[in-house]
This record gives structure tokens, C-alpha cells and sequence, in this order.
């Protein structure tokens, strides 16, 4: 039997789907109920009645509400022994190829997108490859677009640039601003940045590569499902599927499809 507290989120999370569009009933309840309840405390409102009350008429609380929700926690190379694997094992055979094409699903504000152009840049890969970063927060897509982030963000940058194996120096790739490093155009140049929701939008593509790290944990098995079709549906033929450090496609609907190409760095490639 469904508590009131239940039945109070299930009618909220209806409300932002039918007057938003925006359907977060199969995100994972735990992380869902946390970034609400902060949410519910910075606007200083008691239940999730009263929220919904005020999402009916305040789309710019609403704008406010999505980037609560919105998982945007990232960084240059994160998770750098991913980067270094992708560099030795996946980019020689992507080599193979005259031209490819990278979705980056659930972007956030950039920072892997543009990791993953300068690890192609250095592997003289950079001009053949079309990258497509998506999100469905429009704030964070924007931040990506402009590609600009604090300085104090730069020594984890630096320290996990070389551990995955950077070949220069990684200042090269970005000039410094009142506080702020920019990175530079030339990295932009073959980046495409589009609004795309994994929970509604439809296939994207015939990629090459799709990379999907650390998004998935926040969804829910019949959701992540969803999404992983999507994917499948995306990917070309003996093209990579790549993954958080938490996310697996075991006990998918799609396991059966795909290889374990490298199970430590969940990487998996598309069977024939």
C-alpha cells in the first residue's frame, strides 16, 4: 500500500510530465527524493503539494527545479584509466575507419567532450571525427557550448589529463581569463551541441562510438532499458558502447547483443 508522502511524489512527478514534458517517474527513488527534499528546503516549502501547487504556475521555478535534478557533476578525464584505455585499444581501430561519429549522452557541462576531442586531437584523429554532445539541461549545454570553466578546477584537470596518458602539455589547450580558463576553438570546431532527452527522444544517429558515463545510476532498470535500446538502436555495426564505472550491461535487455570489449572499463562493442 502506497504511503501519502507516495502518492503526494507520484502526483508531482506527473504534473512536471504533463505540463513540462519532462518525465522523471523511473529515476532512481532514492536520488530523486534527496534532490527534492534539498529542493523543498532552498524554496522554503513544506511538502511536495505545495511544489506542485507552484510548478503550475512558475516555469521559471520549474527552470530551477530541473537543475536540481539535473546530474551535472563532472571533469576533464574523469575516470583517466577509462581515457587511457580508449586511447591504446579503441582509437586504433576507429583509425581503420576514413570518417567517424561520437554521441557524448548526457553531456553535462562538457568537460568529457572535450576531453575526448583532445585525446583525438593527439592521435591525429581529431579532423575526421564529428562529436555530438547532448543533454536536456539547457543551462549546462550552454556552460558546454561556451566551454569555459573555473581555474580552481585546473589541477584535477592536469592530474587526470596525465594519468590518462596525455601527450603534451595540457595548458596547450585552453588560455586563462579573470579567473576562468576558456578552451580553445579549434577543439569546438567538429563538436555539435544539441538538446536531447534520454528519457523521451527517439534514436540519434548512426554513431561510431556512444559514451554515456555515470548517467545511468540515476535511473531506474525499466528506464535504463529504455535508454540502452536507444543506444543500440544508435550504434553502428562492431560500434563501442561506453559506460560509468558503476554501470554495466549486464542484466540488460541488451546484453546478449554486444561483447565485453573491456569489462574493467566498460567498454563494449556491438556484435555482428
Amino acid at each position: 500500500m502506497m504511503t501519502e508522502s507516495t502518492v503526494e511524489l507520484n502526483m508531482l512527478l506527473e504534473t512536471i510530465e504533463r505540463v513540462y514534458g519532462y518525465d522523471f517517474r523511473h529515476y532512481a527513488q532514492a536520488s530523486l527524493k534527496r534532490r527534492l527534499a534539498g529542493f523543498l528546503t532552498k524554496c522554503q516549502l513544506g511538502s511536495y503539494v505545495q511544489l506542485q501547487e507552484k510548478l503550475l504556475h512558475d516555469k521559471t521555478l520549474f527552470s530551477k527545479l530541473l537543475l536540481e535534478l539535473s546530474v551535472t557533476v563532472t571533469e576533464m578525464f574523469r575516470d583517466p584509466a577509462f581515457y587511457l584505455e580508449f586511447r591504446k585499444h579503441v582509437v586504433p581501430i576507429l583509425k581503420t575507419y576514413p570518417f567517424i561519429k561520437i554521441w557524448h549522452a548526457g553531456c553535462a557541462t562538457g568537460e568529457e567532450v572535450y576531453s575526448m576531442a583532445i585525446l583525438l586531437y593527439e592521435e591525429g584523429f581529431l579532423a575526421k571525427t564529428k562529436l555530438y554532445a547532448t543533454d536536456f539541461n539547457m543551462e549546462a549545454l550552454d556552460k558546454a557550448k561556451q566551454g569555459i570553466y573555473k581555474t580552481q578546477q585546473a589541477k584535477i584537470f592536469i592530474q587526470n589529463y596525465n594519468q590518462a596518458g596525455g601527450g603534451a602539455v595540457f595548458s596547450n589547450y585552453y588560455s586563462t581569463h579573470y579567473g576562468a580558463v576558456k578552451m580553445h576553438e579549434f577543439l569546438k570546431k567538429n563538436i555539435t551541441f544539441a538538446y536531447h532527452n534520454l528519457t523521451v527522444d527517439r534514436v540519434f544517429g548512426e554513431m561510431n562510438v556512444i559514451i554515456c558515463r555515470n548517467v545511468l545510476i540515476y535511473f531506474d532498470q525499466q528506464l535504463q532499458n529504455r535508454v540502452f535500446t536507444l543506444f543500440n538502436g544508435s550504434l553502428c555495426h562492431r560500434g563501442f558502447l561506453c559506460l560509468g564505472t558503476k554501470e554495466s550491461l549486464h542484466f540488460s535487455t541488451i546484453n546478449d547483443d554486444f561483447d565485453k570489449f573491456s569489462l574493467k572499463e566498460k567498454i563494449y562493442r556491438r556484435r555482428t
